[in-house]
């Protein structure tokens, strides 16, 4: 009885068929010319509500890096703007705040406008730059042996 409960379990989608529509929507919403833009958001919202140093790059790369290719983008450059925009959650509640709030006594509602304030001057900075250097690295294909 308790084989057949086991068995009857609809398994989980496999990932390749959920990488293949992350990097379609990826491709649908996006163009050559957007993709470090729109990669670039993504990274930086995700990063709000996932917090990673780097091991959520191993679950989204499929995507990321299938969408770059299909949309014939830098597929250095794409590593790149992800991880750079990762970044940019950070500058909410970064790590040195911690201390600094022990050390001087603060709560973090304190300085946490201060940081909003240079989160909103740097997301812009930060996918302009992005958007502008990749515009000017050429595709190349990767090599499969």
């Amino acid at each position: 009885m308790a084989a057949s409960r086991c068995c009857s379990r609809t398994p989980p989608a496999p990932t390749g068929r959920r990488s293949h529509r992350l990097s379609t929507l990826f491709v649908q919403v996006a163009s050559h010319d957007s993709f470090a833009v729109v990669i670039g958001a993504y990274s930086a919202v995700l990063g709000f509500f996932v917090p990673s140093g780097g091991g959520k790059w191993i679950v989204e790369a499929p995507y990321v890096m299938q969408a770059a290719n299909d949309l014939h983008y830098h597929l250095g450059w794409s590593v790149q703007v992800y991880n750079a925009a990762e970044a940019l959650p950070n500058l909410v509640n970064p790590f040195w705040m911690l201390p600094l709030l022990g050390v001087l006594g603060l709560k973090a509602r304190d300085i946490v406008g201060f940081t909003f304030v240079q989160l909103l001057v740097h997301v812009p900075l930060v996918l302009g730059l992005l958007w502008l250097l990749g515009s000017t690295l050429p595709y190349i294909p990767p090599a499969i042996p």
